[in-house]
């Protein structure tokens, strides 16, 4: 049978708009990050979720909470939490290095290699969906979780291209252990 999961970033924070890297640090909502919740709320209101799951991170959860309004059950999880960024953690983006450089240089910072994140995950996202009476799913995670999850089922390069907006929703189907993206759902602001 298959399944429906959402998985779907959280809104803009403070550190976004200071262009910090957060990782496993974490920032509050912006004004506009509330909003963006508040917005994504209306697209969920007749999608009937059975469960919900967010980061342990504050600025996930927060998310979560103004997106389903208590009205579904919820549980944070460690697995859904954004990569870690070592001793990078709060400091500027233009510290970053390039992208092809990514999968293990912030281990040696202190981090987490993308290969790491993206196992993480995948056994997340598999244990969430393969729970009983989990259907229909909604997780809210982060930018550069949701993107390693995805480039493990497909190459993500062209959603890349227009960007990872605060709050985007990544519809995938559920079957047999795999997870199919089937719709990318950008709301504007």
């Amino acid at each position: 049978m298959k399944k429906t999961f959402y998985l779907m970033r959280h809104g803009q924070t403070l550190f976004n708009l200071r262009n910090r890297i957060q990782g496993a640090c974490d920032s509050p909502l912006t004004e506009l990050g509330i909003k963006q919740a508040k917005t994504v709320s209306e697209y969920f209101k007749d999608i009937p979720l059975d469960y919900a799951y967010s980061s342990t991170q504050e600025r996930a959860v927060d998310t979560l909470e103004l997106v389903i309004q208590n009205k579904v059950p919820y549980e944070r999880l460690k697995g859904l939490k954004e990569m870690n960024f070592g001793v990078f953690e709060g400091e500027s983006e233009d510290l970053k290095p390039p992208r092809e450089e990514y999968e293990t240089f912030f281990k040696a910072f202190g981090g987490e290699s993308l290969t790491e994140v993206r196992e993480r995950m995948v056994k997340t996202c598999t244990e969430i969906m393969e729970k009983e009476g989990n259907n229909t799913v909604l997780a809210v995670s982060h930018a550069g979780a949701c993107v390693n999850f995805l480039s493990h089922w497909q190459d993500p390069s062209e959603i890349m291209k227009k960007g990872l907006t605060n709050c985007i929703i990544f519809k995938y189907e559920y079957e047999n252990g795999k997870f199919d993206l089937v719709d990318v759902i950008r709301h504007e602001f």
